[in-house]
């Protein structure tokens, strides 16, 4: 038929398979120059002789003695090298042996029922139906028709789906070569490159096979760009498209871009680039290239749609994985890190990992440095808690030590012992120590004199009679189950801090994370008595932000309106807190960039330099700023203090002061302050307003961004 000189098939003797007519394709793939069978099918000899043999046995079995072997048939797949490209080809074989006959040269041996099931049950085991059957016993004729079919797409489709099982196949020098490898097989183009772009939130990680380490790597085998780097090029174009793009010549393109240019200079003219999604979302780029002008067309293009979403499952499986070992990393050297620094320090985690790879056991972290970044401090204290504390503690001890005396005085009535006197003497002195103040020993010594030498007493004084258990029932009902002694007061004082810190946490969170969109920077807070917090910003941190003194003044104007909102939720919260509790807000305003460092092993930043640290040392030692000249200290319950060093600063601030005024926030009563000086540190003045806490709640904050 006309068909025969495309068809791959041939006819082989029945038992020696030598063929005696084949079809030409049969006879270029298949047969060698002596017409023998070629040797590289039968990379196992013995193997191969094994299965021929099973195959005979298999058909004497289904035809002589009636058992089914059908289900055994299966597809032979032969790997073969393209006489042209010198790339594998697989082709599936099946035979057909409905031509061959069998004819027994005597009767069949009867097999017993015990002799059939044991090779039913060893149907694929040779060495067991040879016991049983002789093949000199049976003549064999006609021909075997084998035909062959190119099953290389399906094959290496396959075979791609298993390495991608590996999901560090694609971050690994050796895992992109063996994918390269498959690839120029199923496209049958030896010169074929392949890359794959890796999307990290802006930052791109193009991957190809030109590592020359043989272990896996990560940096050392691509290169890294930011979105900003290809915006308009022929890879955005494919990225935002859901189809194959083809790039027939980049020679040809017009108005190519730099990092088209780049590319050309390394060779690239024929591409094919698929958006790789996951879910939806954009993950990254496959792309394959050649480097001859229309060496990818469009079956190529068909190709790749097959091929492109086991390498988005894969891609996807990868950089999940990759970013838990760098967050591994990260958790380990140093612990959490805000959103808008993270992008370094996985960067860091990132070179560090792939130095471990390489052998560096004694590899660490890099040092993480933001150069001329601009701080800005502020803080909201709670006014008087030490003292509030203290009223507390006062309170409680004096109910506990009231409470013990009463015991004691209703047993010495009845047992006149001089160590009830003596004690009545000790608690008479305790009590009289503290309403005088509360030191920080008396806690430890009234708990110690109550825990261990009055309150073991009570087991057999309550025996003395009922008034004495009852005033002991009290005394032991009064007391708090966790701590051992009262702590009324001194827990009616903490929760009152713990809720004003959490109602002013929680908006300095909320307000943070509006500025945020605005301008992202670095911002960390901390809460003891009130909160204070830090906030960082330069390009350093976010190289696609240029930072502009507008932005500084930006969140000068910012940190006014928080301190606002901060006294206003200040006096919110008031009426609810069992203990009243006033705050006193504070704000650094130094614009001088300065460097910042994080410290591994205190696992924060901190300023990097000599003269950087005076920004420190002003911000540690503000609490206790006094007005020059009056011992009054700088900060007061509901008014805000903004201290600063030059005239510049001071001029911005007024500035703002006047128009936080004009809109009601802020309290006509500006003051201008000269502070005393503090220990290695002079000059410094203020500028301090009250907060119009009578503003409505909705106008508290308002920000528009910048």
């Amino acid at each position: 038929p006309a068909t025969f000189e495309k068809e791959i098939l041939g006819a082989l003797t029945p038992c020696t398979f030598e063929p005696f007519f084949v079809s030409p394709e049969f006879q270029r793939i298949f047969i060698d120059n002596d017409n023998f069978v070629k040797a590289v099918l039968e990379k196992n000899p013995e193997s191969h002789v094994e299965k021929k043999r099973l195959k005979i046995y298999l058909l004497i079995l289904e035809r002589i003695y009636g058992i089914s072997c059908q289900r055994l048939e299966s597809v032979d797949i032969k790997v073969i090298p393209d006489q042209e490209t010198g790339l594998d080809r697989y082709y599936g074989i099946t035979a057909d042996f409905q031509f061959v006959k069998i004819n027994p040269l005597k009767p069949p041996k009867k097999l017993s029922e015990e002799e059939l099931e044991d090779i039913t049950n060893n149907i694929t085991t040779l060495s067991v139906i040879e016991k049983y059957i002789n093949l000199t016993d049976f003549k064999f004729s006609g021909f075997t028709l084998v035909r062959a079919l190119d099953v290389t797409e399906s094959e290496v489709i396959s075979a791609l789906e298993r390495d991608l099982i590996d999901q560090h196949s694609i971050f690994s020098a050796d895992g992109i070569h063996l994918l390269e490898k498959r690839l120029q097989t199923l496209f049958q183009k030896p010169d074929m490159l392949l890359g794959i772009a890796a999307l990290r939130k802006e930052q791109v990680m193009i991957i190809k096979n030109d590592c020359d380490s043989n272990i896996n790597c990560l940096f050392s085998n691509s290169k890294h760009f930011t979105l900003e780097d290809i915006e308009g090029s022929l890879w955005m174009e494919a990225a935002q498209g859901s189809e194959v793009y083809r790039v027939p010549d980049l020679a040809k393109r017009k108005n190519r871009l730099p990092v088209e240019e780049q590319a050309l200079a390394a060779g690239v003219r024929s591409m094919l680039l698929s958006p790789l999604r996951y879910q939806g979302e954009m993950i990254g780029l496959l792309e394959v290239f050649t480097r001859s002008p229309n060496g990818l067309g469009p079956l190529d293009s068909h190709l790749m749609e097959q091929v492109t979403p086991i390498f988005s499952v894969a891609l996807k499986r990868g950089i999940d994985e990759m970013d838990k070992h760098v967050q591994g990393i990260i958790k380990e050297k140093c612990t959490a890190v805000h959103p808008s620094v993270e992008w370094r320090f996985e960067q860091a985690a990132m070179r560090h990992m792939e130095r471990v790879r390489q052998g560096d056991t004694a590899s660490e972290m890099e040092p993480i440095i933001f150069k001329d970044v601009v701080p800005f401090y502020g803080q909201s204290d709670i006014r008087g808690s030490s003292l509030a504390r203290n009223r507390g503690i006062q309170k409680d001890l004096t109910q506990q030590l009231t409470l013990a005396m009463d015991v004691m005085r209703a047993s010495e009535h009845l047992r006149p012992w001089p160590i009830l006197k003596e004690f009545k003497h000790r608690l008479k002195n305790r009590m009289e120590q503290i309403s005088k103040g509360v030191t920080s020993n008396d806690e430890n010594a009234v708990f110690q004199l109550l825990t261990n030498e009055i309150a073991p007493t009570f087991k057999d004084l309550k025996h003395l009679s009922p008034d004495v258990a009852a005033k002991i029932d009290a005394y032991e009902t009064a007391l708090d189950p966790v701590a051992g002694m009262v702590y009324n007061k001194r827990k009616d004082y903490e929760d009152s801090v713990f809720q004003l810190n959490q109602a002013l946490s929680a908006y300095l969170d909320q307000e943070d994370g509006k500025i945020q969109e605005s301008f992202p920077h670095y911002f960390e807070k901390r809460q003891t008595d009130g909160v204070d917090y830090m906030m960082y910003i330069g390009a350093s941190m976010n190289e696609s932000l240029r930072l502009a003194s507008f932005h500084i003044q930006d969140m000068t104007l910012w940190q006014l309106i928080l301190s606002c909102g901060l006294a206003w939720h200040t006096e919110k919260v008031k009426p609810k807190l069992k203990v009243p509790l006033d705050t006193c807000h504070l704000i650094l305003v130094n614009h001088t960039p300065l460097s910042i460092r994080f410290r591994f092993d205190e696992k924060r930043f901190d300023v990097d330099g000599a003269y950087d640290v005076r920004h420190e040392i002003i911000k540690s030692r503000l609490d206790k700023a006094l007005v020059k000249g009056s011992g009054e200290r700088l900060t007061q319950p509901g008014r805000i203090a903004v201290v600063y060093s030059t005239p510049k600063e001071g001029r911005e601030i007024r500035q703002h002061i006047d128009f936080l005024t004009a809109r009601g926030k802020l309290q006509n009563d500006m003051e201008v302050l000269e502070l005393d000086d503090l220990p290695d540190v002079r000059g410094l003045k203020a500028l301090r307003v009250g907060v119009n806490v009578a503003a409505q709640a909705g106008n508290v904050v308002e920000m528009k961004a910048g």
